[in-house]
């Protein structure tokens, strides 16, 4: 399955079928979270919170295009992510895009 974040593939025409997303909200662990506060007062990347939200991103993609798959789509474009935080702890991570058939 094609994932851009074109709004349009050069060359193909396609039927839209319509917005597909996919979401997870993940949570820090304890012992995460006390060691990126160690961290966070030397400076500097905290791997674990980049992981997390990598590890977020992958499975909202994943559920997106199952979405799109079930759509019967060949492809997404306008893929998008977003993230938030959901309540203190939590980070939410959205994927959505535009299912489209290539005709």
């Amino acid at each position: 399955m094609i994932i851009t974040t074109c709004d349009v593939l050069p060359g193909q025409q396609v039927q839209i079928l319509g917005l597909v997303r996919g979401n997870v909200v993940t949570s820090k662990h304890i012992g995460r979270d006390m060691m990126a506060g160690l961290k966070s007062l030397a400076g500097g990347e905290i791997k674990s919170y980049t992981a997390m939200m990598n590890d977020g991103r992958e499975i909202a993609e994943k559920r997106m295009i199952a979405e799109a798959q079930a759509l019967g789509a060949d492809g997404i474009i306008c893929a998008r992510y977003a993230g938030s935080s959901v309540m203190e702890g939590t980070q939410e991570m959205l994927a959505y895009g535009t299912a489209v058939k290539f005709l």
